[in-house]
């Protein structure tokens, strides 16, 4: 728990709830229920389920606005913006995490599980504004707080699929489709690492570390992009 007040965070984040209760839901964890069953309030489900839809409205007509580009481009950027690991960066930064009422097993979580809880929890924000005040305080919260992300995004290249465009790039160049190979994995289920190589044929030419099987063959793959020309010299 936090020593900082709900209300004292609301304050500083200058979010002026009318309606208390909604504000202490966004809170709230499924878990929590579990073991305060007489609790007064229900979980943060429901208005994760509404931020989703606000955040990604928001997000995307200001893509659209800002930016003459095709459709495809802007979905990369789009995704970028509001995956799960941003939004529990942002979260992280608000310090909500303080805040949450999870489970004493919750309570216990780190890595994947935590930042799940955290980025959930950012959306349920953004769904119990809407309900509370209206469409323009969203924006403006989602604009302060995510999409002054953006310009980090675009520098860090954090949109670009690197698996689609190597095997594009292979593909074109090598005739080869890169494959890849779980190298080893670390740690709990709650919070393992994978190391991933990426291979042209038998040749390794890459790793990549992870979160997921995914992140990690995503890893590997820039990590090949970043050799430049010399991964596609034959040996």
């Amino acid at each position: 728990m936090s020593n900082e007040s709900l209300e004292a965070f609301g304050q500083r984040l200058g979010l002026n709830f009318q309606d208390k209760n909604l504000f202490q839901q966004v809170f709230v964890h499924r878990s929590y229920l579990n073991e305060h069953r007489s609790f007064y309030l229900p979980h943060n489900e429901r208005l994760e389920f509404l931020g989703d839809a606000v955040l990604e409205l928001v997000v995307t007509e200001y893509l659209y606005r800002t930016y003459n580009k095709p459709e495809g481009e802007l979905t990369n950027w789009r995704s970028a913006l509001v995956r799960g690991e941003m939004l529990a960066e942002i979260a992280t930064e608000l310090t909500m995490e303080p805040h949450l009422l999870l489970s004493r097993g919750e309570q216990k979580s780190t890595g994947k599980a935590r930042k799940l809880i955290l980025a959930n929890a950012f959306e349920a924000l953004i769904g119990a504004l809407y309900l509370d005040q209206d469409f323009t305080a969203c924006r403006e919260f989602i604009t302060k707080h995510l999409i002054s992300k953006l310009d980090d995004v675009l520098t860090r290249k954090i949109y670009i699929d690197a698996k689609s465009s190597l095997q594009e790039q292979t593909q074109e160049r090598l005739n080869l489709t890169p494959t890849y190979q779980v190298l080893s994995s670390i740690g709990p289920d709650h919070d393992k690492k994978f190391i991933v190589g990426v291979y042209f044929g038998e040749r390794e030419i890459a790793r990549g570390e992870g979160g997921s099987k995914q992140r990690a063959e995503q890893a590997a793959a820039a990590a090949a992009l970043d050799r430049g020309e010399e991964i596609f010299s034959r040996p």
